[in-house]
């Protein structure tokens, strides 16, 4: 399991690094890069490309959806550490985006990285149809928002 997610880390890190890269100049690639490309072990993504690769999906096409999970999920991490949530100062032994590029950068890329999620899926290049991409929209959208990854902010 550990050599999956350490290989699954590397294929979503390097997508994600080359798509952060194509973006336009912008003063949130530097700490967005930072949040999303900040050693974590991706075990959401190695779940999802696991269960892909059982379906015998398209590998590119499962790295896409895996970085897209990635983004909402960093974004929900960055937004958690905010001196208005948690206030943590660091994050898997690093500084904490708010803590090294200040807090309204932390939630300009925070939330960049949110729809950056939904930029990946409905890029051209992914090859998948308009229903396919609005059905993963859809799913990921019911997951990242008011009805599941804020729950615990409440209780």
């Amino acid at each position: 399991m550990k050599n999956r997610l350490i290989k699954n880390t590397k294929k979503i890190d390097k997508f994600l690094i080359n798509f952060l890269k194509q973006q336009k100049s912008s003063l949130l690639v530097k700490p967005m890069k930072y949040g999303v490309i900040s050693g974590g072990k991706k075990i959401r993504s190695t779940i999802i490309f696991d269960i892909g690769k059982i379906f015998k999906l398209n590998e590119k096409r499962l790295i896409n959806i895996c970085a897209a999970v990635e983004c909402i999920h960093s974004y929900s991490l960055i937004h958690d550490d905010l001196p208005c949530m948690d206030n943590d100062d660091f994050r898997r032994g690093k500084l904490s985006t708010h803590r090294k590029f200040g807090e309204a950068t932390a939630v300009l890329a925070g939330s960049s990285l949110l729809t950056l999620a939904f930029e990946i899926i409905t890029s051209k290049k992914n090859n998948l149809s308009s229903r396919q991409k609005s059905e993963i929209i859809n799913l990921l959208a019911n997951c990242s928002g008011h009805t599941d990854s804020y729950r615990f902010w409440f209780f």
